[in-house]
């Protein structure tokens, strides 16, 4: 029999939502190993040695050679790659080049960090993103609907930096004086003991993202309340909320869905920039510095961390979308 036939037997056995999660961990594995070779890889291949990078112009030959040793660049590729991903899976994640200090203990703090940003920000912007794209399809064409399309357009158009300078301005410098310009914290207290520090990241990034969800949201209930569903539901005498919440939402649920999780792939790659203009110690900011210092073991956990999370969130975002729309997630 035919391997397509096969696949296509095997898919109307098995639940359309276990079926799809096998074939994305599955792609999710495959694209982490794709990710690990290339990051090594595209650190094992800068000019200059890291040995001579961590002991400088006073490195002499038998310095240098010890700490190559140490650091297994003695070795070939092909077992460094395999001495670095074990490593990844037993914990010996190495010392940071820089500091000298486990890169753990290094990134495990900024990790926290960054993972409050983003689910704060994520959290509030799909929830403000929702609500005014719902309210904008109910009162199409109305001035809450045109006054909110022409803001979310113009603030698509600037970009998180600008955003972020703007913030800075009106609240922090030249016009009010109520929040702190910089988030910066002492080694030891994490951003939720100081909700002040996060007010202006977290609304950078909320401003960033509404946005795009607004508009999907917007579209998606428009196309839901102009359907057929729930023209019927209409002329049967069904009360106007109940047709929004039980017809038209329901159904305008999973294009919503993908873009929150574009969304928080959005603000993953989005913290770097805002983390650095605020001096917010996160994984971003992290990055920028190991990168800055050519700390590659820092540069390469940090980059499986980010591709982990991107993997996740893909993973998530499509289980849940097809679990959210009927139609598709019984099996056939």
């Amino acid at each position: 029999m035919p391997v397509t036939k096969v696949s296509q037997l095997e898919r109307q056995r098995m639940h359309p939502i276990l079926y799809l999660l096998r074939h994305r961990i599955l792609s999710g594995i495959v694209t982490l190993f794709v990710v690990s070779v290339v990051v090594f890889t595209a650190t094992e291949i800068l000019p200059g040695n890291a040995a001579y990078a961590i002991l400088g112009h006073s490195a002499t030959p038998r310095s240098l050679h010890a700490l190559e040793a140490k650091l297994h660049l003695n070795r070939g590729i092909f077992d460094q790659y395999w001495t670095w991903l074990s490593g990844l899976f037993t914990g010996k994640l190495g010392n940071s080049l820089a500091s000298n200090t486990p890169v753990w203990a290094l990134v495990k703090p900024r990790l926290i960090n960054s993972g409050v940003l983003v689910l704060v920000a994520g959290a509030l912007g799909t929830a403000i993103g929702v609500l005014f794209g719902v309210i904008a399809a109910l009162r199409k064409d109305s001035w809450f609907d045109h006054l909110t399309s022409v803001l979310a357009l113009t603030v698509t158009a600037m970009p998180e930096f600008v955003v972020a300078i703007g913030l800075i301005v009106l609240l922090s410098t030249l016009v009010f004086h109520i929040l702190p310009s910089v988030s910066m914290l002492v080694p030891g207290v994490y951003a939720w003991q100081k909700p002040s520090l996060l007010v202006l990241p977290v609304a950078t990034l909320v401003i960033v993202i509404v946005p795009y969800l607004y508009r999907m949201t917007r579209a998606a209930t428009i196309e839901a309340l102009e359907s057929d569903y729930v023209e019927m539901a209409r002329l049967k005498g069904v009360p106007e909320w109940r047709v929004t919440l039980f017809h038209a939402l329901p159904n305008a649920v999973a294009p919503v869905i993908q873009v929150i999780g574009l969304n928080f792939l959005y603000l993953a790659g989005g913290i770097v920039i805002v983390e650095e203009v605020f001096n917010f110690p996160g994984v971003g900011q992290g990055l920028v510095n190991a990168v800055s210092n050519r700390d590659i073991p820092v540069i390469q956990f940090i980059v499986i961390v980010l591709a982990t999370f991107y993997v996740f969130v893909n993973i998530a975002t499509d289980v849940i979308a097809l679990a959210a729309t009927p139609r598709r997630r019984i099996g056939r």
